[in-house]
């Protein structure tokens, strides 16, 4: 395993554009750092500190970190379909196969590279969070701090789950600007399909067809954490109670859009004559 990362991380390294790429990805999540120190001045009469209004104590911090980190995922996303891409356009492909490399072995290094940076990028939202909460939360109690720390484990998974997406649609159509394409296309279907489903069938079929569909099921993980930010102000607000929490079966979906879309890449990249 250490092998295979290490093979896709120096062709990764070397490329200048996916060098570029993998290091916004893992630096503009941290913009949350920037968030919570931001000071706005309202003409003099007050100032309004973001990290005064206690968004970032625990253990709400883990939820809305983990929402707003996720939105930047499609840094990685170009790095991800690119580095297919490029495998076709440069013949490394082939000449990894010539040199010895299994077609298994080649799809499974592209999954151990997307589950080696969506791991590095929990573990760093993570020591994130726990700082910016260990300056801002009035709670320092350890049952507090912890509690909601599954969000960190849905953020991993989603990421999983959206990366191994893009390198099914990498591996379908071998270019990066198609595949990017055709996920900005998959979304749009799914929109239309549940506006379809609720057309002619009821709401709640209609919703639990639509939470299955792939892109869907990746949202649902970590669901937007406004309205429990308005909650924590406003308690007597029993209108705008929702579930936010994450649910097991929630990521096992997910892991099992991750598991077909790994194997239906190696089944494209088995049965197609290079």
């Amino acid at each position: 395993m250490l092998r295979l990362i290490q093979l896709e991380l120096q062709k990764l390294w070397l490329n200048k554009a996916s060098r570029v790429l993998i290091i916004i990805s893992f630096i503009l999540p941290f913009t949350v750092l920037i968030l919570s120190s931001i000071k706005i001045n309202f003409f003099g009469f007050f100032t309004l500190e973001l990290g005064e209004l206690g968004i970032f104590n625990f253990p709400i911090i883990w939820h809305i970190t983990t929402f707003f980190a996720a939105q930047f995922k499609f840094f990685f996303a170009i790095v991800v379909v690119s580095m297919i891409g490029n495998e076709y356009s440069n013949k490394t492909l082939k000449q990894n196969l010539i040199d010895g490399l299994s077609k298994k072995e080649f799809i499974l290094s592209k999954f151990y590279t997307i589950v080696f940076f969506s791991l590095c990028a929990t573990l760093l939202i993570g020591l994130a969070t726990f700082l910016i909460g260990l300056y801002y939360s009035s709670y320092t109690e350890a049952s507090i701090i912890f509690r909601e720390v599954e969000f960190l484990l849905a953020y991993f998974v989603k990421l999983v789950g959206f990366f191994s997406l893009c390198l099914f649609l990498g591996m379908l159509l071998k270019r990066s600007a198609f595949a990017l394409g055709f996920l900005f296309l998959l979304f749009i279907t799914e929109s239309i399909t549940y506006g379809l489903m609720k057309w002619k069938l009821n709401e709640t079929v209609a919703d639990g067809i639509y939470n299955f569909m792939p892109l869907q099921s990746m949202w649902n993980l970590i669901n937007q954490p406004i309205q429990r930010i308005v909650m924590t102000k406003f308690p007597e607000k029993a209108d705008i109670m929702y579930d936010y929490a994450v649910h097991w079966y929630e990521i096992a979906i997910v892991l099992g859009w991750t598991a077909i879309f790994i194997f239906l890449s190696y089944r494209l990249l088995k049965k197609r004559d290079l």
